[in-house]
């Protein structure tokens, strides 16, 4: 058994995100990077993306170590793990909790406690809980996470405050201009940092055993070639699930111009008997253009609430 007190001096932290994108996992874990190098501990980040566009699951990965990291690849076997989006562990494509190690850390943004989480998504690690999106709304006024989540991964890796800060000044100063914006970033990462009781990761040391790859030689295509046989999974993946605003229509301003049905990226505004406009909402995934464009504002913008 490995005990990470903060970490060891011979062992390694392994932490991976999980968001949708747009959601901020990577800059998340560039800032836990950042603030673990400005501690004098070797760092490594890099995200992974499927899809993309915005609200398409993606991860991203952190390496923290007190001696070089000669580790490369995805994170398959993490100590900490991340949620930024509750909704992607009812995905089974997603898998967020495969490789959980005895003693793993499992922070979800979400508002059920601890025991609630653990009991509804069934997690057998430890789980943590904070509402990342009320937080980022009412101090950022967006549904952005990337620094908050850097906050909390910080506070569970058992970093100093005063790196994180000037880990979200740096990451944020490079991909903001607004002054104004940058402090309310550095101030709702700590709000999430201290909102985060201290915590005791302790793990299993992951033994590597040989490569699991498989090499499979060249062939000319007359004599194999990849084949497809089976249909596409575009009615599995219900994109309702990523939004975190949804379009609610108010009939009495509507106009029935249809300008929101024509503006739609994904064609999920139809029309009904009585001739307004409403939404798919299992595939409406909320980036309320529709909304933008109504010229009388008859689309109210209303967060959505998971069950």
């Amino acid at each position: 058994m490995v005990r990470f007190v903060a970490f060891g001096v011979k062992n390694m932290f392994r932490v991976r995100f999980h968001g949708r994108g747009g959601q901020g996992a990577k800059v998340a874990s560039r800032v836990l990077g950042t603030a673990a190098f400005l501690e004098g501990y070797y760092a490594q980040d890099f995200p992974l993306y499927g899809a993309e566009r915005r609200g398409a699951p993606i991860a991203a990965f952190t390496r923290i170590s007190k001696e070089p990291i000669l580790e490369r690849g995805v994170i398959s076997k993490p100590d900490i793990v991340i949620v930024m989006d509750e909704t992607l562990l009812d995905d089974p494509l997603a898998n967020l909790l495969s490789g959980l190690k005895e003693g793993s850390v499992v922070f979800i943004n979400t508002t059920h406690s601890p025991a609630e989480a653990k009991d509804k998504y069934k997690v057998t690690a430890q789980v943590i809980t904070l509402d990342l999106t009320k937080i980022g709304l009412d101090i950022l006024g967006l549904p952005v996470l990337s620094t908050l989540a850097g906050g909390v991964a910080s506070r569970i890796a058992g970093l100093k405050a005063d790196s994180l800060r000037k880990a979200v000044e740096k990451e944020t100063s490079e991909i903001l201009t607004d002054k104004g914006l940058l402090a309310k970033n550095i101030e709702a990462a700590l709000y999430c940092f201290r909102a985060i009781q201290p915590v005791e990761v302790k793990t299993t040391e992951a033994i590597q055993k040989g490569s699991p790859v498989i090499d499979v030689p060249f062939e000319p295509a007359a004599i194999s070639s990849p084949t497809i046989n089976t249909t596409g999974n575009t009615p599995l993946r219900k994109t309702g699930n990523w939004r975190v605003f949804k379009p609610v229509w108010n009939y009495e301003a509507c106009t029935k111009c249809m300008t929101c049905v024509a503006r739609c990226p994904d064609g999920c505004i139809a029309v009904n008997e009585d001739g307004f406009p409403y939404t798919d909402y299992d595939n409406c995934k909320g980036c309320m253009i529709c909304a933008e464009e109504c010229p009388v504002k008859a689309i109210e913008k209303v967060r959505e609430v998971h069950a």
